[in-house]
């Protein structure tokens, strides 16, 4: 009977030893897809939740402006215009939190995005009353040299900062005119957004905005920037909408470093999202002036219009950042940088949050409060598993090992004795 014991207690100590470390190497895997899936989906109680509902990482917009140095040559003699830059001039942009929520049984959530400015001098290169001498929007969309002329309006003016962003009372329109006019008090959207609830791999997916499916083409795989799937893939892009161009883009991995002690992984606008559609045909439909872009052979532009009300408005990166080599020489001036004009995002790979970005008219980057909250909320809980998990594995494979072993060593001393009893009973038989 005591044999049986400690030979079933090994048996069992080895089968529950192999259990643990089987439940600990489970749970590597397992633990983490949980975690992930669980805290990234978009609804009330999980960090995901909290983390897209409200204003969280505030947004900065930073504008740098062209300052046209010889406006009377321009108009004159035809020359090309010679700028300086000017700027930053930065605005708090995203502050206030998602309002309208509302979430639908098609596990989606609709909500809208309220719109604010405020001026942040500590981190301008001026004042927003610093004037500016410009292209005249009004006069260049104009055909009718009388009204022009009445209104004593010229192919460039010199207007605020506060002005030419914000709006002002044109005096040949009869009407308030701004880059971003009307703005405060105003909304984006409204969005339609996948929760992950049933998909995690769907979450934060954009299904409608303004009411409409548009781009469905794009939008069935774009987000709105601030978070993407959990576990993210080095090899696949990431696609994401902004509704500044109305359309979606896509950026690449580029490197991996660490942001406030927490690992991101860097992505980088590509270069043919501002191709000429000749190169890249999902832009031909932001080729809408064949004159202007010389028969749609032109990068580094994008005709804005059709998502401006008409107006004559276009979108490139800073100081043509992959632009066609004309627009260089036609506007002295210009020095475009990489490191210094590219559009990127930094995002956690384990929850797709993200966490940095630069999209080159607006920055954001989340600051040592939230970056703390954010390892304590998600990181440290990640951390904890994975000690659990090692431990389980390491005490598991211990107990098995140990109690294999013991198993083993008792069980040769037992059949050592047995085969000495055996010797010597042969032994005893050969005398007699």
């Amino acid at each position: 009977m005591g044999c049986c014991n400690w030979r079933c207690g090994l048996i069992t100590g080895a089968v529950f030893g192999a259990l643990v470390a089987i439940l600990g190497g489970v749970l590597i895997p397992v633990g983490d897809i949980l975690i992930e899936s669980v805290e990234a989906v978009i609804e009330p109680g999980t960090t995901a939740y909290d983390n897209w509902a409200a204003a969280g990482v505030v947004v900065y917009r930073q504008f740098w402006f062209f300052d046209v140095q010889n406006p009377i040559e321009v108009l004159n003699y035809g020359t090309s215009p010679v700028v300086i830059e000017r700027g930053p001039y930065t605005y708090k942009t995203r502050y206030l939190p998602k309002d309208n929520i509302m979430f639908n049984p098609n596990m989606t959530v609709s909500f809208v995005l309220p719109l604010g400015a405020i001026f942040e001098p500590s981190m301008s290169a001026g004042s927003e009353e610093d004037k500016i001498t410009s292209l005249n929007l009004a006069v260049a969309v104009s055909s009718c040299l009388t009204l022009i002329r009445m209104s004593n309006s010229s192919l460039f003016q010199r207007r605020t900062v506060k002005e030419l962003l914000w709006g002002y009372h044109d005096p040949l329109l009869k009407s308030t005119l701004g880059l971003f006019a009307p703005y405060n008090g105003t909304f984006d959207g409204p969005y339609n957004v996948f929760t992950g609830k049933d998909d995690i791999s769907k979450v934060g997916i954009i299904d409608r905005w303004k009411g409409e499916k548009k781009e469905k083409k794009l939008l069935i795989t774009s987000r709105d920037a601030s978070a993407f799937a959990p576990g993210l893939d080095k090899k696949k892009p990431l696609y994401f909408f902004s509704s500044d161009i109305c359309r979606s883009v896509s950026a690449s991995y580029e490197r991996s470093y660490s942001l406030k002690d927490i690992e991101v992984y860097r992505y980088g606008l590509l270069p043919s999202t501002l191709a000429s559609p000749i190169d890249n045909p999902d832009n031909r439909c932001f080729c809408r002036n064949f004159k202007t872009t010389k028969n749609c052979t032109m990068a580094g532009v994008l005709d804005l219009s059709s998502c401006q009300e008409g107006r004559p408005i276009y979108m490139s990166l800073p100081h043509f950042l992959h632009g066609s080599p004309s627009l260089l020489t036609d506007v002295l001036g210009l020095s475009p940088n990489e490191e210094h004009h590219s559009t990127y995002l930094d995002v956690e790979p384990n929850t797709g949050f993200t966490l940095k970005f630069a999209k080159r008219i607006q920055t954001a980057e989340l600051d040592d409060q939230t970056a703390d909250l954010f390892k304590e909320e998600l990181v440290s809980r990640m951390e904890m598993l994975d000690i659990i998990q090692w431990v389980l594995l390491g005490t598991g494979t211990g107990i098995f090992v140990l109690c294999l072993v013991s198993f083993l060593h008792l069980n040769f001393i037992k059949n050592k004795k047995h085969n000495h009893f055996y010797e010597g009973k042969t032994a005893e038989m050969a005398k007699s």
